[in-house]
């Protein structure tokens, strides 16, 4: 597997390469360590791929989850707490989670305690690995990065997703790095406010 091409947001790629070089070279690692061929298990039952063999994002997960793990990347959880007005949301979202809800409490709301989990994290750096549908794509770019980076536990996101030729090799559902860079590029120059990195992924050359 290689990584067929990057986009930098707010800078996200160059932090990498300045501040955590060894990391970034542990990702590339890792892409590179997968044999994708091993991954084409899946029988297709879509009438436009019937019987055809495709690559198996459940096999492909299973992969990178041993590659990070050889490198001692870790799942880590951010939980905060979340009420139903919106201004005392605002007001308590920069707070540490264990001053949130006291805090929802004195404005006089209920608090429900929430949470995200992040695939792999190690010194401030978080990598998700998105071969599911398109829309956790977003999810992952637009709450799941930036709620790990309000909660100041990573200066920078990393996605990984497949470009439009690895995903045409899959079930239909998968988003795609071509269409998802339009997407982040549409939102503007400052949205999210998260440094991020976005790679793409296919089998090699």
């Amino acid at each position: 597997m290689q990584i067929a091409a990057s986009y930098s947001h707010l800078n996200g790629l160059e932090f990498l390469e300045a501040r955590k070089p060894k990391l970034l070279v542990e990702i590339r690692e890792v892409v590179a360590g997968i044999d994708v061929e091993a991954c084409r298990t899946k029988v297709s039952k879509e009438k436009r791929k019937l019987e055809k063999r495709l690559y198996s994002p459940r096999d492909m997960n299973k992969a990178f989850e041993a590659g990070f793990e050889s490198h001692q990347w870790k799942s880590v959880q951010a939980t905060y707490w979340v009420c139903e007005d919106a201004r005392t949301n605002r007001k308590v979202m920069d707070l540490p989670s264990s001053e949130q809800k006291a805090a929802i409490v004195n404005a006089g709301f209920t608090p429900y305690p929430s949470r995200n989990q992040t695939d792999f994290v190690k010194e401030r750096v978080a990598v998700e690995v998105q071969l599911g549908k398109y829309a956790f794509i977003a999810y992952d770019l637009f709450v799941k990065h930036m709620a790990f980076y309000v909660a100041d536990k990573i200066d920078v996101g990393v996605e990984i997703v497949p470009m439009k030729r690895l995903q045409e090799e899959m079930s239909s559902g998968p988003g795609y790095y071509e269409a998802e860079l339009y997407n982040l590029i549409r939102e503007g120059r400052g949205v999210p406010p998260v440094p991020l990195v976005m790679f793409g992924i296919a089998p090699d050359d």
